[in-house]
């Protein structure tokens, strides 16, 4: 009777331990829901305002004070898909190395030890060594391309991490049953392996260009302008970004008073495109896991 007593008070406590945890954790969730809608509602209250056609279709005028942002919203674009562009083979392809090929040896290590340092990395000092090396060695100077391929080098461990985590999901049967039917070790991965860690690639990748779009230090060295009345036509174009753009007028304006409401309407257009960015990746992850399912 003792004993079952005893084990009475120890089942009550871990009980009462785990449902103290559970809280804790549902309340750090909602916290962080809290949060998200708190800065979203008060970006929305303050930047509606601001969002018109005229807002999101014509250039600035009048020292930014009036018009749109159609030059930022272009520039934004441009730089997200361009650093996507580069990051995305060189990702992808050095996480089917570290996972398909490489073995545990002082190199594989040390690559790791270098993705994991660069994820950590502030994004001014990529900014940085954009300047350096791209804009002054490479003598491209402050373009769209300089700053795509700084945006692309930032984002590196991010679609490395997550290419990486899709491949190692993917079970080791898939890869003996296409070894055992004559495939190659090419042919396994290109056909079987690949596309079905698609959908956790391609989510991390639009995660991080969610990611690249909003960052504003890694591109007012490299690829960012005050302002340009024109749209880019080439690569080697200087360029408007929204991040840049708000912090252009929030701080370095002419008018900073007056243009409040278009500080917040142009975070409210960056916050709705990275967002939109997410959503998407949400959307494909689901559509290409049901695909691959069926």
């Amino acid at each position: 009777m003792t004993v079952s007593m005893s084990q009475s008070i120890q089942s009550r406590r871990r009980g009462t331990t785990q449902t103290l945890w559970f809280t804790l954790f549902r309340v750090a969730a909602a916290i962080n829901v809290l949060a998200l809608f708190a800065v979203i509602l008060f970006i929305i209250t303050r930047g509606l305002s601001a969002i018109s056609w005229e807002f999101l279709t014509q250039m600035p005028r009048n020292s930014m004070t009036e018009g749109g942002i159609l030059p930022c919203i272009v520039g934004t674009a441009s730089l997200a898909f361009g650093a996507l562009a580069i990051a995305f083979p060189v990702g992808v392809g050095t996480a089917i190395y570290l996972n398909e090929y490489a073995g545990q040896g002082k190199i594989v290590s040390v690559i790791r030890f270098a993705i994991a340092n660069l994820a950590g990395v502030p994004s001014v000092v990529f900014g940085l060594f954009g300047l350096a090396f791209f804009c002054t060695v490479l003598k491209m100077g402050v373009s769209l391309l300089a700053g795509a391929l700084t945006l692309g080098v930032m984002s590196l461990p991010v679609i490395i991490g997550a290419a990486e985590e899709a491949l190692k999901a993917v079970p080791d049967t898939y890869r003996e049953a296409s070894l055992g039917l004559g495939a190659s070790k090419w042919q396994t991965i290109c056909r079987v392996v690949v596309p079905s860690a698609l959908p956790g690639i391609l989510t991390g990748s639009i995660l991080a260009l969610g990611r690249a779009a909003g960052e504003t230090a890694p591109i007012m060295f490299t690829g960012a302008v005050f302002f340009t009345p024109d749209l880019p036509t080439s690569i080697f174009d200087e360029v408007m970004a929204l991040p840049y753009h708000i912090y252009v007028l929030a701080t370095a304006g002419t008018h900073i008073g007056e243009t409040r409401h278009l500080q917040y309407g142009t975070a409210l257009v960056l916050i709705a495109l990275v967002l939109g960015m997410n959503l998407c990746a949400i959307l494909l992850r689901s559509r290409l896991r049901k695909r691959s399912r069926v």
